[in-house]
């Protein structure tokens, strides 16, 4: 009987610095749907244009490793899970660009007090 099994080998690390999320993609924003779906699909793209500068081409079956570390723009104190929620869009701009589904990513995500205003995702490829 053998049992199935991805093996992920790396020969390329790329990273790319996305803009911190707009407030209004905050799960806690108070702000009317079809707004919210302006600043998602603004994020989206913006994030999009960013990966495609990149170049980068990864295998569309397997699974992508991703590290996404959070740099945010003051040191206001925020929520790790409202941070994850906000910053969903932009992974989408990243995944469309690579041409994979999100449901590929197998995310790491670590949150730093260093600010910079910026999310830096590193793909391992």
């Amino acid at each position: 009987m053998s049992i199935g099994c991805t093996h992920i080998y790396s020969s390329t690390m790329k990273i790319i610095n996305l803009p911190w999320p707009p407030k209004e993609l905050s799960p806690n924003a108070s702000i009317h749907w079809s707004k919210k779906a302006k600043y998602k699909k603004m994020y989206r793209e913006a994030c999009w244009v960013l990966t495609l500068e990149t170049k980068l081409t990864v295998d569309t079956l397997g699974k992508v490793p991703i590290e996404i570390t959070f740099y945010p723009p003051d040191k206001r104190l925020r929520d790790a899970d409202n941070m994850v929620a906000s910053i969903k869009s932009g992974l989408d701009g990243v995944a469309d660009a690579l041409k994979i589904n999100d449901k590929q990513f197998l995310p790491t995500f670590i949150f730093t007090d260093e600010v910079k205003g910026m999310v830096s995702v590193r793909l391992v490829v």
